[in-house]
């Protein structure tokens, strides 16, 4: 739980709290992650910490939350009129860059890792990077659908699952792809989709 009370805090605190905190999570998990040990990586007291939330749990959430801007979006907020395969090869580079980050990939592992002892990791994770890019993906495939790309009768919620599901499995695997590589398998993945023509 986040507190707010007292003097205006300091925002450059807050983001050397949370960087620390993500720093810590990622290098060490739940369990081998403490208040004191964030609070010395970001140089600040102990007190100032808690004085922004009250347990090493909530801090890690704020610290996830805080990292969703590392993950590209599937899609251009305003596409305009291009097509949906030109806006899908359009953000393949960006999307096969974060399939080979170092630091995505183990924050990925790591919520999922410790999802069981530490649930609310895990729905930080789920609201503030697959949601949102659901609905990216559902916006897209409705785009696709009304334009013809894709069938009248498609599946949308089974296309979404194919798309986000295909992204976290490689996020998760344990050999990451070079850069040619993330682009190779989402272009055969959204090809699959039927949102990319053979070229």
């Amino acid at each position: 739980m986040t507190r707010a009370r007292g003097r205006p805090r300091d925002p450059e605190a807050d983001r050397a709290i949370l960087r620390a905190a993500l720093e810590l999570f990622l290098e060490r998990g739940v369990a081998g992650t403490s208040m004191e040990q964030i609070a010395k990586r970001a140089g600040v007291g102990k007190l100032t910490v808690y004085r922004r939330w009250d347990s090493k749990e909530a801090v890690l959430a704020a610290a996830i939350e805080s990292a969703r801007d590392e993950m590209p979006e599937t899609a251009p907020p305003d596409p305009g009129d291009v097509p949906v395969p030109t806006l899908v090869r359009q953000t393949l580079p960006d999307l096969a860059e974060a399939l080979t980050a170092p630091r995505l990939r183990a924050m990925v592992a790591r919520v999922f890792g410790e999802s069981a002892s530490h649930p609310e990791l895990m729905a930080t994770y789920w609201e503030h990077y697959v949601v949102p890019r659901r609905r990216t993906v559902r916006a897209l495939l409705e785009r696709a659908r009304a334009e013809g790309t894709l069938a009248a009768d498609a599946d949308l919620d089974v296309l979404i699952d194919m798309l986000v599901g295909a992204v976290l499995f490689r996020l998760l695997q344990p050999e990451p792809l070079d850069a040619a590589g993330a682009r190779a398998y989402l272009e055969s993945v959204y090809r699959h989709a039927g949102l990319l023509d053979e070229r």
